[in-house]
């Protein structure tokens, strides 16, 4: 059984480095191999995992959309197409990432989103996890790329407007109806207690964060230092804190840590 694990919200509220604890918290407790998605086409997660990407979804389809193919003699143009793509899979110990990237010019990105989803649907069955990294905002949701999902991660910063962000992505998930088992909210680049205001929205919205994850000085130190987030100390604060989520959210799968 494959468990899908999906992170969303709005920019600048840390979803790629609660993504990227996420895929720690799974490689660290050996819990089989992971397939990490980085489906934004502001791609930074290979950065963050210690990943070199020499090819992306979005460049592939640019190239077959344009004029720049060479194919091979006795080759279709579909054959080729899938050929390419599955080498733009990175692959390391336990670990594999597919990254969707900018295609050139000002083309839709329908087409890649479609791609991405048959291909997670394809190569799921190889991996015990799936965790993808969405674009910020809701665009994979009103695509249906984040679709079939039994852990969705809503992550909001500590301000009204991040909230409110999240609570949206609720009414849309409600609107199209989407495949998603659960949901669970994340306030993340919390400074200390929780501001009053935030807690009265909260409040408002009916929403109780499953985790609290505090500003995180040397979460902030191996970003400025480029160094992969697999190698931050378990005593960080923002380590604990998902680490806690994780061990919550698979106690309800039934997975053992």
């Amino acid at each position: 059984m494959t468990i899908n694990i999906a992170v969303a919200g709005k920019g600048g509220t840390g979803k790629t480095s609660v993504t990227s604890l996420v895929v720690r918290y799974l490689l660290k407790n050996d819990l089989g191999p992971v397939l990490a998605v980085d489906a934004d086409p502001n791609s930074n997660l290979a950065e963050n995992l210690g990943l070199s990407v020499t090819q992306t979804v979005g460049r592939i389809l640019n190239e077959f959309q344009g004029d720049k193919l060479k194919i091979p003699a006795g080759t279709t143009k579909e054959a080729y197409l899938q050929y390419q793509l599955n080498i733009a899979i990175t692959e390391s110990k336990g670990l594999d990432l597919i990254t969707m990237g900018r295609g050139e010019g000002p083309e839709c990105y329908c087409y890649p989103n479609t791609v991405i989803r048959k291909m997670i649907d394809e190569l799921s069955g190889n991996y015990t996890f799936v965790v993808m990294d969405n674009e910020a905002g809701m665009e994979h949701l009103s695509r249906r790329t984040t679709q079939n999902i039994d852990e969705l991660l809503l992550v909001s910063d500590h301000s009204v407007k991040g909230l409110r962000a999240v609570g949206r992505i609720r009414e849309l998930i409600a609107e199209l109806k989407l495949v998603i088992k659960r949901e669970s909210v994340i306030l993340n680049l919390v400074p200390g207690e929780i501001d009053p205001l935030l807690k009265r929205e909260m409040d408002r919205m009916g929403i109780k964060p499953a985790a609290v994850i505090p500003v995180d000085e040397e979460l902030r130190r191996f970003d400025l230092e480029q160094k992969r987030l697999l190698d931050i100390p378990e005593n960080s604060s923002a380590v604990m804190a998902v680490n806690e989520l994780m061990d919550k959210l698979l106690s309800r799968t039934g997975v053992k840590t």
